[in-house]
């Protein structure tokens, strides 16, 4: 690999310089910084950009850009490193992946029910008194394995008595609680399980399990968030902490995964853009809240709205849930699960009923906004799609994105491109790119199993495909995601150029941002990841062990390697 062993930086006093220009006539614009002696993805012809008030102005030769700079013009040698558009991640859970409001309880992913013992005694003498215990860190089946002598409740109760406790599964779409946390909820066995929610109990005895499904583990974990201290100051340490890890993974565009807006999150996000703490441009995505009403969630949403694409928020998408996960059964499918912890709904779950999907997008778009829709079973990816089929028809053209994408029926692979729907995946995981999915074979069997996670399906269809982390749930790396499309063979991306697509501008498509940000162009905002190594010329096997050296939003470094 051609590596960058340093950068350097260079303030210069150019006097009385002249050249070549690139335009015939005079610049109106003198540059604020100027870039040389670099690789630019799109470009290869050029080896120079200038910037000015945080927008391109100039994309060409070294000797074509002196009539752009001044005495205060920056001057950065690029020593050939590469330059290429900003990394878009289109769904990142940036706001809490990194911070400790979601708490300090962790447990081991990959431990029995009576292995997780000695974990919740060790968080059992961190707890304060009369506060809630939050925590993050087991494995579904493991807690509700067949060969258990206790149910995770009758375990989780000796341990806590006293405390309301609830933890957090991986994906968090699943939570296990303690009596007390059951009774502050009030939730009972004979409790009316909410919408997009499930309440498990044991088999056997009726009894609660300890277990919550979805969004029944949501309200209870929204519930332990807004009972801490010192909320705002937790939460705001750790959306800098998430922000600083994604500037330093060359991001400089966030899809926002979700926004609890009930748990105080906007009022961070606007606090961070006022203090000028905000290092990547994010579009913020209010949640649905599936069991509150709709007139008064659309109501506080006008209130928020914001298409202002000079800012570095907006709000002119939600977030809604379709349906859960496949794990938990919770994901919903046309046909029956093969087998499913939630016997009583064969199909799966819907967070909005499919019914009421269409007049949300309709009444969303009255107050301009599109929506960003997770969609996991074809079930989901089928009512979603009928739901914007709706809107269409109604003449709206706002951006609607479908995000997992994991089962689609072939029927429904050719309705992402006529609908304008894009199609959004995760492929961070080691199975996705083997296309290992064996995992998944005691719920859906063989067959629905190895049509799970085709992009190339959706892609050959002209379809707008994007790429993104979900993270914490995958790696933050967009090199990984951009390397695994392209290992997935016949079942991923063709080729680098269009990963890298799938991470910028077609990702900014999915914004409804493309004409400012996701592509090295004049006139575009200065967003780069600045990169070791050109990946484009790299084995596939060697792009992630390339290195971000440096990362610019609106031609301001919000990270460089040389301070880290």
């Amino acid at each position: 690999m051609n590596k960058v062993y340093s950068l350097a930086l260079i303030a210069s006093l150019i006097m009385g310089a002249t050249s070549c220009k690139a335009e015939s006539t005079e610049p109106t614009e003198l540059a604020d910084l100027i870039m040389t002696n670099a690789v630019i993805y799109g470009h290869k012809s050029a080896d120079t950009l200038a910037v000015y008030d945080g927008n391109i102005i100039y994309i060409g030769n070294e000797n074509g850009v002196n009539s752009y700079r001044n005495a205060q013009t920056q001057m950065m040698d690029l020593e050939h490193a590469f330059v290429m558009p900003g990394f878009i991640d289109n769904h990142n859970h940036v706001f809490e992946a990194a911070s400790s409001a979601g708490g300090n309880c962790e447990l081991n992913m990959d431990a029995s029910l009576a292995e997780q013992v000695p974990y919740l005694k060790a968080c059992r003498k961190q707890a304060n008194d009369n506060e809630w215990v939050m925590g993050y860190g087991f494995s579904i089946d493991a807690v509700l394995n067949e060969q258990n002598d206790s149910t995770p409740l009758e375990v989780i109760d000796r341990i806590f008595p006293d405390h309301p406790v609830v933890i957090m599964e991986q994906t968090s779409h699943s939570m296990w609680v303690n009596s007390q946390a059951l009774r502050l909820a009030g939730i009972t066995k004979d409790s009316i399980e909410p919408q997009g929610g499930k309440i498990l109990k044991d088999e056997e005895t009726g009894e609660l399990n300890g277990i919550l499904f979805d969004n029944a583990g949501d309200l209870v974990m929204e519930m332990a968030w807004n009972s801490l201290e010192n909320l705002f100051d937790a939460s705001y340490m750790g959306l800098i902490s998430g922000l600083e890890e994604a500037a330093a993974h060359g991001i400089t565009t966030i899809g926002d995964g979700r926004l609890y807006w009930k748990r105080g999150w906007y009022e961070v996000w606007r606090s961070a853009e006022k203090n000028d703490d905000l290092t990547a441009r994010v579009s913020l995505r209010p949640w649905i809240y599936p069991t509150d009403s709709m007139a008064a969630q659309l109501k506080y949403l006008k209130t928020i709205h914001s298409s202002d694409k000079s800012g570095l928020l907006l709000v002119d998408q939600v977030k809604m849930y379709s349906d859960g996960i496949f794990i938990n059964g919770t994901a919903k499918l046309l046909k029956p699960y093969i087998d499913t912890y939630i016997a009583d709904e064969p199909l799966g779950i819907n967070y909005i009923a499919p019914q009421q999907m269409p007049i949300w997008l309709d009444q969303l778009n009255q107050i301009g906004f599109g929506a960003h829709i997770h969609a996991i079973g074809d079930g989901a990816i089928r009512e979603s799609l009928n739901a914007v089929e709706y809107v269409r028809s109604k003449g709206v053209n706002r951006p609607y994105t479908l995000t997992h994408v994991e089962l689609v029926n072939p029927q429904d692979v050719p309705r992402f491109a006529k609908l304008d729907v894009t199609a959004d995946f995760q492929v961070g995981s080691d199975y996705v790119v083997h296309h290992d999915h064996s995992w998944a074979e005691p719920f859906l069997g063989e067959k629905r199993s190895s049509l799970l996670m085709s992009l190339k399906a959706i892609f050959d269809t002209g379809a707008n495909v994007t790429l993104s982390s979900d993270w914490n749930v995958h790696n933050i790396n967009p090199l990984v995601g951009i390397a695994n499309s392209i290992k997935m063979g016949t079942t991923g991306l063709p080729d680098i150029d269009t990963a890298i697509d799938a991470y910028t501008i077609n990702a900014a498509a999915s914004l409804g941002i493309s004409d400012i940000t996701g592509s090295i162009e004049v006139d575009k905002s200065a967003d780069f990841a600045i990169i070791d190594s050109d990946i484009t010329q790299l084995a596939v096997e060697e792009i992630v062990y390339a290195e971000v050296i440096m990362t610019l939003l609106q031609g301001k470094t919000v990270f460089d390697a040389e301070d880290h």
